[in-house]
């Protein structure tokens, strides 16, 4: 997701997305350690669109 969509979500989807990201995160971290991770690259996006929201979030705070 790039960081011009996330800006154009209201603070709720904000919110939302950020939660669905991170149980995502946690199932990717469970298939890891049960060892049936398929795509090991997809947890780096996964972190790297987590840090995307919780920036804008941050912008969105400060202002």
């Amino acid at each position: 997701m790039k960081a011009r969509e996330i800006r154009e979500l209201s603070d709720e989807e904000l919110r939302q997305r950020a939660e669905d990201l991170g149980r995502e995160m946690f199932d990717l971290r469970i298939q890891k350690a049960v060892g049936q991770n398929e795509r090991p690259l997809l947890m780096r996006s996964l972190r790297r669109d987590m840090a995307r929201l919780k920036t804008v979030a941050a912008q969105r705070k400060q202002s």
